[in-house]
C-alpha cells in the first residue's frame, strides 16, 4: 500500500485540508467551518494517512492567496492514479484555462479529445479532487450558465470567478 499523507490548517477564510501520495496530490478541501469537515471530506483515505503538517504548506499558502484574489499558479502534480484515463485528461486540459477566463464543458470536452461529451466533462468537473488546483470552477455553460462547482457550491464559483480580475468572467469565444 502507497504512503499517503494529510494536513488540515485553519485560514482566514476557513479550514482547508489535503490528501497526497508520493506520487501527487489525492484531494483538496476548500474552506470549511471546522477541522472535522474537512477531514470527512478528505474522505476514508485520511483515516489510513499520517498527518504531514509541513507537507503542504506551499500549496496552503498558495490556496491562501488565491482566495484573497491574487493570481496564482497552481502546478501541483496530482496522483496519476485518480481517476479513469477520461477523468484525467478532463482534468488536465481544464488546468489549461488560464486565470480570469471561462471555457464551456463543451469546449473542455473537444479539448480533451471527446466532442459531443459535455455532460461526461460536467461529471468529471462534479468529481473533481483538487479543486482550484484544478479549475473546475472556470468551466460554464456556453449559455453563459454557471452549473455547479465541487469546492463549495454555485456562489463559491461566482466568487471565485469575480475574484480573478482584471479578466474576471471573460468567455471564450469558441463557447
Amino acid at each position: 500500500m502507497k504512503q499517503l499523507f494529510y494536513a488540515i490548517r485553519q485560514t482566514p477564510y476557513g479550514w482547508v485540508g489535503a490528501l497526497a501520495s508520493s506520487q501527487g496530490l489525492r484531494r483538496s478541501v476548500m474552506p470549511q467551518p471546522s477541522p472535522q469537515e474537512v477531514m470527512q471530506k478528505l474522505g476514508p483515505e485520511s483515516e489510513q494517512a499520517e498527518r504531514a503538517e509541513t507537507a503542504f504548506q506551499a500549496l496552503f499558502a498558495k490556496l491562501e492567496r488565491f482566495l484573497k484574489g491574487e493570481q496564482v499558479t497552481f502546478d501541483e502534480a496530482i496522483d496519476p492514479n485518480m481517476g479513469t484515463p477520461f477523468l484525467q485528461q478532463v482534468w488536465r486540459c481544464a488546468r489549461e484555462i488560464p486565470y480570469g477566463e471561462t471555457r464551456s464543458y463543451a469546449w473542455l470536452a473537444r479539448r480533451a479529445g471527446y466532442p459531443g461529451a459535455a455532460r461526461a466533462v460536467g461529471q468529471a468537473m462534479a468529481r473533481n479532487p483538487a479543486p482550484p488546483v484544478v479549475p473546475c470552477h472556470r468551466v460554464i455553460g456556453a449559455d453563459g450558465s454557471l452549473g455547479g462547482y465541487s469546492g463549495g457550491g454555485v456562489e463559491v464559483k461566482r466568487r471565485l470567478l469575480t475574484g480573478e480580475a482584471p479578466g474576471r468572467g471573460k468567455r471564450d469565444p469558441a463557447g
